[in-house]
């Protein structure tokens, strides 16, 4: 097991109770595991600890988590001592007995993916939800069956070297994102193409139209293309998403704000057309608020709202919860580079931020955006760290106003992962 983090243990545990032989790698250094992975030990998993753990090890087959590249010093030692490489999600792909939804995509994955969960279980189906969200699904395959679904979402480190793809694949929309993990933009998009490459006649693929790069994607059997603004197999007319010609629901009914989560269901539906009853989306629009994280209003203080929008690790993420508003926020960004361009959030900053304070390293390269776009630049106010950023943002609010956190990056700079980063926000907020 190269790496023992959230979606491997599980597996370790299946794997020595199948009476294999577990060896366990990662960088972390002993007197900073945590209580798990120690109970691992204990089951009978040899670790193996440190910057350089994989020198050591040896094995016939090598798991590989998500966050490690396939180029990576410990997945190439272990592939030259012969191990064959795979991961957690390869062999799901491999074992799992039911039909496999699966969604990628730079912004929108999560929401659409549990959209498509909510929507079959509302239709009276056993669903299965995990991937990149939720728990490991290989160690449940034995409870599944063959009248099951499994809806999986799917990171472009997931995706990087599958060679299964489900029968229905579902691409939100592509955009530059993870580029200090991945070599280039092309390594990125090709990464996310394997989530329909090994599709064969059967299958179904669902593309974004309006998207540049989406919209040229054409699968081995049905492709279908959702548009906002142009034709599709499903489309936007006159504020009634139709599909194949036929209304099926009027925006106004969703619950969850932005034009984006419109494109989130239209590529929802198309993922369920023939399993799920429209009059049963119609119910989902009107009664699903949403996944944690994602535009999650927090707090109304003073009449002030206050809005967690942690999720938007990309400048294509920020924009859509920018553009869920009707009036102009008070921003909340920066925060880890992860290498990628954000000259087009620069004038979206100017049409929907009063205010802006930035903290973290991209904070002087989201400032250099919008000091290089036209129109009217908002007051920009540099706060170095994320708390420092929060409380002058709920400072400088007024009655009527709505305080986004929504930082355009990563937050690996001062916290584990977005969710913790999202947590940690709404706590501030709570306590003003």
């Amino acid at each position: 097991m190269l790496g023992l983090g959230v979606s491997n243990r599980p597996l370790v545990r299946l794997l020595l109770e199948f009476g294999c032989r577990v060896s366990g790698g990662d960088r972390t250094p002993r007197e900073k595991l945590d209580g798990e992975v120690l109970e691992l030990e204990k089951l009978g998993c040899q670790l193996f600890l440190g910057d350089t753990f994989y020198e050591e090890m040896s094995a016939e087959i090598a798991f590989r988590t998500p966050g490690m590249h396939p180029d990576s010093p410990a997945v190439t030692a272990l592939r030259k001592k012969g191990a064959k490489i795979t991961s957690e999600m390869e062999v799901f792909f491999e074992v799992c007995p039911c039909r496999i939804i699966a969604v990628t995509g730079s912004d929108g994955k999560t929401t659409t993916t549990t959209l498509i969960s909510e929507m079959l279980k509302a239709a009276g189906k056993t669903v299965w939800l995990g991937g990149n969200i939720g728990v490991p699904l290989l160690p449940l395959t034995r409870k599944m069956s063959e009248t099951d679904v499994a809806v999986v979402e799917l990171s472009s480190f997931q995706l990087i070297d599958m060679t299964h793809s489900p029968s229905v694949a579902v691409i939100t929309n592509l955009a530059p994102n993870h580029l200090d993990v991945h070599k280039d933009m092309d390594e990125y998009v090709w990464a996310k193409k394997n989530i329909y490459r090994f599709q064969d006649d059967k299958g179904v693929l669902i593309v974004n139209g309006d998207n540049a790069i989406t919209k040229e994607l054409r699968g081995t059997g049905t492709t279908k293309t959702f548009s906002r603004v142009g034709a599709g197999t499903a489309q936007l007319e006159n504020g009634t998403i139709c599909r194949n010609g036929q209304k099926v629901l009027e925006t106004k009914d969703i619950l969850i704000p932005g034009v984006h989560n419109i494109e989130n269901y239209m590529a929802a539906m198309l993922a369920v057309e023939g399993m799920v009853p429209d009059e049963v989306i119609r119910h989902v629009a009107t009664t699903f608020g949403g996944v944690e994280h994602r535009i999650e209003l927090v707090r109304i203080k003073d009449g002030v709202r206050f809005y967690n929008d942690s999720i938007a690790s990309s400048p294509s993420r920020t924009i859509a919860g920018l553009r869920s508003f009707s009036e102009k926020v008070i921003l909340i960004a920066g925060g880890y580079d992860k290498h990628i361009p954000y000259d087009v959030l620069g004038p979206e900053i100017c049409a929907h931020v009063k205010k802006l304070f930035l903290g973290g390293a991209t904070g002087p390269l989201i400032r250099a955006a919008v000091e290089a776009a036209e129109g009217e630049k908002p007051e920009i106010v540099d706060c170095g760290d994320f708390t420092a950023a929060v409380l002058a943002a709920a400072g400088a609010a007024q009655p009527g106003d709505v305080v986004l956190m929504s930082p355009a990056s990563a937050a690996f700079d001062q916290f584990k992962n977005f969710m913790v980063r999202g947590e940690y926000y709404k706590k501030l907020v709570m306590e003003l």
